[in-house]
């Protein structure tokens, strides 16, 4: 019985990442180089199992796209200050959270980096919401139907998969395949 979970999980994931659209992922890659080209920031948010995925891909991103020689890139996850996440939520809801970080960060040409499962967490709508009006590029990596979140967002790889656990890890592969995509990029000039 244990072997045929196994078996059947790791057929579900792998079929999930066989319809990942490839388009997609490099035109993510491509708005977090312009914005390394630009000199802009790269924020990065989620929710649960999503926030952890948010700091590590955070830390691909921040340590591991490192080329020498090379400027390197300006990201901070959202998820990491837990005194202001916790203040902020205490104080404002928390459906605040990333918005009011936001307010103090976010300058026209940024990329906010949104993961979510679901794509409908009012705190991360809302950091869309505001991003987009602040002029900021918006991204999501997303699961299940994309929900809300994929209306809104500049672009999106949604994870056709509608079990948590499976959702959340093809989002991972995607941040280690991004990251090493843009790392890539940064070594060869574009």
């Amino acid at each position: 019985m244990g072997r045929e979970i196994i078996e059947e999980y790791v057929r579900q994931v792998t079929e999930t990442i066989s319809r990942i659209p490839v388009e997609k992922i490099e035109r993510v890659v491509n708005m977090i180089y312009q914005a390394y080209a630009r000199d802009r920031q790269i924020f990065i948010l989620g929710n649960g199992g999503s926030a952890s995925t948010a700091s590590h891909f955070c830390c691909d991103l921040g340590k591991g796209a490192v080329v020498d020689g090379k400027r390197r890139l300006r990201v901070v996850s959202l998820n990491d200050n837990t005194a202001l996440l916790t203040a902020y939520a205490n104080d404002f809801g928390y459906e605040s959270v990333f918005v009011e970080q936001l307010k103090n960060l976010i300058q026209r040409g940024d990329v906010v980096i949104c993961i979510t499962g679901s794509g409908n967490s009012p705190n991360v709508l809302r950091a869309i919401q505001f991003a987009n009006e602040r002029g900021a590029q918006t991204i999501g990596f997303l699961g299940f139907g994309g929900g809300k979140a994929m209306e809104i967002v500049t672009e999106h790889v949604t994870v056709d998969n509608s079990n948590y656990g499976q959702v959340e890890d093809v989002h991972m592969l995607l941040c280690h395949l991004v990251s090493q995509y843009f790392r890539d990029m940064v070594m060869n000039g574009g």
